[in-house]
């Protein structure tokens, strides 16, 4: 077996393995570009006037204003069957009996009493279903995932445009009570905040009587424009008890007198949301794409009219990033730069007065075009940024916005047809703003579940069959074992925040000037450097028994029947040394090469089980609570660690072979001086 054949069979087999994380990583770590582009009122989404109706009008942006206030209450894991109304008794057939069935008998009154003041949707999530990246579509409309590319790991903060960030900018009061995760994502945003931590999922009450300490009095000091109460005890009562137990209907329960009291204390001139930010599965967990984690309850209600008709049968199902857009013009901002949401039409429509239904439906197409408009702007933008998205999709995109923004301009020129066109301009834009939301998704927000496939092949490569120079198991896997223990004892630990920053600074106490690579090198090299070391140096174990070898006589065995050994002549002892270890491999280079080869692939398949087992945990737990805080960050250090050790095993081995090379050269070379 020749040298230049052992090195490109293991390149091989690391190209294997790497094949299978490279599809893992695009199917579990879904990624996209952060852009931190801002809108703003003095620059409009695209080209054309100001929206019919917006003339004049007093702070008026991309469109007017329609409330002046908004008390948002975010009931973490709020499921749509939550606050879905439990369902009449059918003669016939047995009872239903659920705790968390018909728990929020406010909303369903309001559905009945006031149908054009209220309104329940379903609100459809985007995976990963988990709080930080819920709050991040929430504010900004876009579809986070676990990298957005761009943001900082040290920080949390959001960097891309927002509705926090455009009600500062508006000079806004925003009051938040509840989860302290706003207080990283929104630092220094809030004029008053009441945090509480979050982070024991088996306190159910702390953080929900926290805010109802302060909830109706700051309502009642009426010193806010936006009121965020982010309630944790339905969550957390998922994660400890489960849906379907008794604490659950009481935490409903809670949370039902909690909105009753606010229908009772609103003004004309401010809006409810209620909205969970996401669901569970049956056993209280969530994270992942199941039915039951992306099915969240959004609930409307306004003192005045807002929709024109009654409540549908079944609720209508909206994403839940729809809420962005419909709360940053219905509060005169401009809409955030990333969002990728539809703005719920029917809320522009002027309430339940039907005698200006031109007017109405001229509102609700405005409001489409500028979301689209938005829209449009940002598919423009992130393209040229990366090439993430379909190049043909987005082409056929933008031809219907065009089409569409024309057809709308021409509309406000020449009016004829008013209801057939607005009606044809509606579903356009409506078709346009779809489309454009089922593009991102596919790029973004998708769980592959065929990632292992490729990986598990790379797990299961044979291992070459035991030659003369064997390495047991048991060594190679203390190796490995070492190199992890040298990992943790150097104070390094799998997670984002434990990276020492400090190191790329070390040698460079001024800094590096405007270069990135360098400083990045250094902390690379100070994570993974036992990781490093111990792969370069693999091939020791195949040579340290050879030396610590010493050199004495061979003995001869007794023949059989003989009474003593016999005994070993001066003169023959010479001819019956046991050769030293350069004798040997001399004598069977090519065993030597396949002792290589064998222990480069007991070291990867070492390797590739681990990664394998990290990569099988990280997917069956993507619905843990703590996926994107712990098992993500597990598999990417895995990762990157098996990269850099395959690389280091590779550049050991070779080096190895370097100087077996040299050696046998000079041995030759010693040969021929001795036969002549």
């Amino acid at each position: 077996m020749r040298k230049v054949s052992v090195l490109l069979f293991l390149a091989w087999v690391c190209f294997l393995f790497y094949a299978g994380i490279a599809l893992f990583t695009s199917g579990f770590l879904l990624t996209r570009l952060e852009l931190t582009n801002q809108s703003s009122c003095q620059e409009l989404p695209g080209p054309g006037p100001l929206p019919w109706g917006s003339h004049g009008k007093p702070g008026a942006c991309w469109m007017p204003s329609r409330f002046s206030r908004v008390v948002l209450v975010l009931i973490d894991a709020l499921r749509f069957d939550f606050a879905q109304p439990q369902r009449s008794h059918v003669p016939g057939e047995p009872p239903v009996s659920v705790p968390f069935l018909g728990k929020l008998g406010s909303l369903q009154r309001i559905l009945e009493s006031q149908p054009h003041h209220g309104r329940l949707y379903r609100s459809q999530v985007d995976p990963p279903t988990t709080t930080m990246q819920r709050l991040k579509a929430l504010t900004t409309g876009s579809l986070p995932t676990f990298i957005d590319a761009g943001s900082n790991f040290a920080s949390h903060a959001i960097v891309e445009d927002n509705v926090i960030q455009q009600l500062n900018s508006a000079g806004r009061r925003v009051v938040f009570m509840g989860d302290d995760t706003w207080r990283d994502l929104f630092p220094g945003a809030f004029s008053q905040a009441f945090f509480f931590s979050s982070f024991n999922v088996r306190d159910l009450h702390t953080v929900d009587n926290g805010i109802l300490e302060h909830l109706y009095p700051t309502l009642d000091g009426g010193s806010w424009d936006v009121l965020i109460a982010h309630f944790l005890g339905v969550d957390h009562c998922g994660h400890k008890h489960g849906p379907h137990h008794p604490e659950m209907a009481k935490k409903l329960s809670q949370m039902d007198q909690v909105i009753q009291g606010l229908i009772e204390r609103l003004e004309n001139d401010t809006l409810l949301v209620v909205a969970g930010d996401h669901g569970m599965t049956m056993n209280g967990d969530h994270g992942g794409d199941s039915e039951l984690e992306v099915s969240a309850a959004l609930f409307l209600y306004s003192p005045t009219a807002l929709f024109p008709s009654v409540p549908p049968e079944e609720p209508e199902v909206i994403p839940q990033v729809s809420l962005v857009p419909t709360l940053a013009l219905l509060l005169g901002l401009p809409i955030p730069f990333g969002n990728t949401g539809e703005v719920m039409a029917e809320l522009f429509s002027g309430g339940s007065d039907s005698s200006h239904p031109h007017s109405s439906a001229l509102a609700q197409v405005s409001a489409l075009h500028i979301n689209a408009q938005q829209v449009s702007r940002f598919l423009h933008t992130y393209s040229a940024a990366t090439q993430d998205l379909q190049v043909k999709e987005l082409h056929r995109l933008q031809t219907l916005f065009s089409k569409a923004s024309a057809r709308y301009q021409h509309f406000l020129r020449d009016p004829q047809e008013a209801e057939a066109a607005l009606s044809t301009l509606t579903a356009e834009f409506q078709q346009f703003l779809r489309g454009a939301r089922a593009l991102c998704i596919e790029s973004w927000a998708r769980f592959s579940l065929s990632f292992l496939l490729l990986h598990l092949l790379a797990a299961g490569t044979p291992v070459a069959t035991p030659g003369p120079f064997t390495v047991l198991w048991q060594a190679v896997s203390a190796w490995v074992l070492l190199a992890t223990q040298t990992f943790y004892s150097t104070g390094h630990q799998p997670v984002f925040s434990a990276i020492h920053w400090h190191a790329a600074f070390v040698g460079f106490p001024d800094g590096h000037g405007s270069s990135t690579w360098l400083p990045a090198l250094l902390v690379g090299a100070n994570t993974f450097a036992s990781h490093l070391l111990f792969a370069v140096g693999c091939p020791l174990l195949l040579l340290w028994p050879f030396l610590c070898e010493r050199q004495g006589p061979k003995r001869r065995q007794p023949l059989p029947g003989s009474e003593s050994e016999a005994r070993v002549r001066p003169e023959e002892e010479e001819e019956l040394q046991e050769p030293l270890m350069e004798m040997r491999l001399r004598d069977a280079p090519n065993h030597f090469n396949a002792a290589l080869l064998q222990l480069g692939l007991k070291y990867l398949f070492i390797l590739g089980a681990q990664i394998l087992a990290c990569a099988l945990a990280a997917s069956i737990l993507r619905r843990h609570l703590m996926v994107w805080k712990v098992f993500a960050p597990k598999f990417i250090f895995e990762a990157v660690g098996f990269i850099v050790s395959s690389v280091g095993l590779l550049l050991g081995i070779a080096l190895v072979m370097r100087v077996d090379v040299a050696v046998s050269s000079w041995f030759k070379k010693l040969v021929l001086a001795q036969q002549r």
